[in-house]
C-alpha cells in the first residue's frame, strides 16, 4: 500500500492508548486497529477530523505517502 499510517507514531508521542482515542472520538477499537495497521481501505474526513483534533495533529503526521 501506497499510503503508511502513522497512528501508532502519533499515539506514543501524545502518550495515549488506541482505547483512549477510541473513546474520545466515538470510533470503535476494531475499526482503529484496522487503520492503524494498514489494513483500512479509506478513511472518512470527519473521522480523520476527529482524530486529528483527538491528537493535536495535522493529517500529514499521521497519513504519509509511500513510493515503495
Amino acid at each position: 500500500m501506497a499510503i503508511i499510517v502513522n497512528l501508532d507514531v502519533m499515539l506514543a508521542k501524545r502518550k495515549m492508548s488506541l482505547t483512549e482515542l477510541s473513546e474520545e472520538v466515538g470510533i470503535t477499537m476494531s475499526n482503529l486497529s484496522i487503520l492503524k495497521t494498514g489494513k483500512a481501505k479509506a478513511i472518512r474526513f470527519s473521522t480523520l477530523e476527529a482524530i486529528c483534533e483527538a491528537l493535536d495533529c495535522q493529517p500529514g503526521d499521521i497519513l504519509e505517502y509511500s513510493e515503495e
